[in-house]
């Protein structure tokens, strides 16, 4: 590919990451609509078991948000090498803490109205989304920042950590579908405007991650 059509793509691709965190925005919007006006709002630390809960689909959106602009910041930061390293890898350490609140939430709840753990579908995909991505972190760090890997070896390893991070991110929007159909079951939601607010957030949830992947595949 020559560098007239490398320039064209980079373009589009900013163009994309614009949507990207338009998406993002307008999922982050609906969500905290959804759980302020419809749910009563949250607090980790409240008496009221739904705004305990609510602390969880919060904190585990805001994990999939930092996933997805960790992995475009690695393309879209203007800096030197280190710099896109750097804040690729604090951006995902942003994301893994925002998801170990927000599983400590969804347990905490569990042990306040006598629920079972991870007993459906959505706990069993998110708990291995989220180990997983705390291992192709670790691998990430241990493979690219550690002096005494070789620039061979991380060639070697770059397509494999790619692959992973955008299968993770797939896998965690998937959870996130799940998790909403879920929670819309459970308070047997009828067609209205709460379940349409519902619908729309995993819509722009998806189009977020899609738009994600397409800004990455462009620049590469």
């Amino acid at each position: 590919m020559d560098h007239t059509h490398k320039a064209q793509f980079r373009r589009i691709a900013s163009r994309v990451t614009i949507v990207a965190h338009l998406f993002g925005l307008i999922a982050g919007i609906l969500l905290l609509i959804w759980l302020l006006h419809y749910r009563g709002g949250l607090d980790l630390h409240s008496n009221s078991t739904d705004r305990i809960f609510n602390v969880h689909p919060f904190l585990m959106f805001g994990f999939i948000l930092m996933a997805g602009e960790a992995m475009m910041a690695y393309r879209t930061v203007t800096a030197e090498h280190k710099v896109q390293k750097f804040f690729h890898s604090a951006v995902h350490l942003i994301a893994f803490v925002l998801g170990i609140i927000g599983i400590h939430a969804v347990f905490k709840y569990h042990n306040k109205v006598g629920l079972a753990d991870m007993y459906s579908l959505h706990s069993w995909l998110g708990m291995g989304a989220f180990c997983l991505f705390g291992l192709q972190w670790l691998f990430g760090v241990f493979s690219f920042w550690l002096p005494n890997s070789s620039t061979q070896a991380r060639e070697r390893i770059l397509p494999f950590h790619v692959f992973g991070g955008r299968t993770l991110l797939y896998l965690t929007i998937c959870v996130a579908e799940t998790g909403l159909m879920e929670k819309a079951t459970i308070m047997q939601l009828q067609h209205g405007n709460e379940s349409r607010l519902l619908n729309f957030t995993g819509l722009f949830i998806l189009f977020f991650g899609i738009a994600v992947d397409l800004s990455l595949s462009l620049r590469f």
